[in-house]
């Protein structure tokens, strides 16, 4: 039997409180471990929603702590330990852990594959931040040797931010989740708007929840599926525009689609995104998406007005005359677009070649 190259591979994340990135990361390491190779998930804190989520076969490493810098600080020392053949960077806000093993191990690193999870125009950020971040980017090549992005659009953008040639810059899409595990842990309502994310600012559900209290549809709730520091702020907002009543946020849930099935429309409100995975799996059971313009991601996804409608962030005018279309008695479902390809499968090869490539022997 041929050994493959990669044949351990080492992965991090900060925490399991039940982050997207970190989601498909728990996803993508379960199916590299069903299929022979040993994965090692160094988490600063392993409690959370997606403990559950961690595959028996993953080895787990506990760093104890949920400051990022002291995680960053302990990982060349894991590493090194750990003797892994490649190291799995799952999203952005962990190029920082990647840099910085690169920089205490030197040539004894593993090659690192790092997967771009989140926009790189990033509103957010004021003018001197946004400098740097864009110094920031431009040191990828050093320590990043395959990129990976979820969608050609995304790809062409990163390669030009970071200065990185063709041949290090891979598309591959998030593989799709595993329906029918559990329980969706939510009583789901007759009819219902759907929301799916952490409550986090990023997000910008308070731009969903005032286009609750102004749709035509004074009845329907909004559901959002997730948890996050913005919760009591969205519950204060939802009771002073008068739709408390209206907005459900159950936390967490093991499994959101039967809820994205079910759902008259599933709602992305963010200020930026990667690749969001929401919108591909809504798409997957025929709900139709409506998105604000948060990456040039969605544009790839979203076939046609069927599918979705992308409106501008912050034109709350458009979201709404959006919503409200999609609420139309007797509107059409657009019909199922089916996952190809296999995700987990791509990403073990780009492994093997760049575990190959760097060997001494190569």
């Amino acid at each position: 039997m041929t050994v493959p190259p990669a044949r351990h591979i080492l992965t991090y994340a900060l925490t399991l409180d039940g982050g997207g990135v970190e989601r498909v990361q728990l996803r993508l390491a379960r199916e590299w471990v069903e299929r022979g190779r040993r994965v090692t998930l160094v988490v600063g804190c392993d409690r959370g929603p997606l403990a559950g989520e961690v595959a028996d076969g993953v080895t787990r490493i506990r760093v104890g702590t949920r400051n990022y810098a002291r995680f960053v600080a302990a990982m060349p020392a894991i590493v090194a330990r750990s003797a892994p053949n490649a190291i799995f960077c799952p999203g952005n806000r962990y190029t920082a852990v990647a840099g910085w093993t690169r920089a205490r191990l030197g040539q004894a690193c593993p090659p690192t594959l790092a997967k771009l999870s989140n926009a790189l125009d990033r509103p957010d950020m004021t003018p001197p931040m946004r400098a740097a971040y864009v110094l920031w980017l431009r040191m990828h090549p050093a320590f990043v040797d395959t990129l990976i992005a979820m969608s050609p659009a995304m790809a062409v953008d990163a390669a030009r931010r970071m200065h990185l040639p063709g041949h290090r810059v891979a598309v591959v899409a998030n593989p799709p989740p595993r329906t029918g595990e559990g329980a969706p842990g939510v009583d789901l309502p007759p009819r219902y708007l759907l929301g799916v994310g952490r409550l986090v600012p990023q997000k910008r559900w308070d731009r969903a929840v005032e286009a609750l209290a102004r749709i035509a549809d004074r009845t329907i709730p909004l559901l959002i599926l997730g948890d996050g520091p913005d919760r009591e702020k969205l519950l204060r907002r939802a009771a002073l525009l008068g739709v408390g009543d209206r907005l459900i946020l159950p936390g967490h849930v093991p499994d959101p689609m039967p809820a994205m099935a079910g759902a008259a429309a599933v709602v992305l409100t963010s200020d930026y995104e990667g690749v969001p995975g929401v919108v591909r799996e809504a798409l997957s059971v025929g709900t139709p998406v409506v998105t604000t313009d948060s990456t040039l991601a969605v544009h790839e996804l979203i076939p046609d007005a069927r599918h979705g409608t992308i409106v501008r962030r912050g034109d709350a005018d458009a979201l709404v005359a959006a919503i409200d279309r999609r609420l139309v008695p007797g509107a059409d479902r657009p019909a199922p677009i089916a996952s190809a390809g296999d995700p987990a499968g791509d990403y073990l090869s780009l492994f093997d070649v760049l575990v190959a490539s760097s060997s001494p022997s190569s």
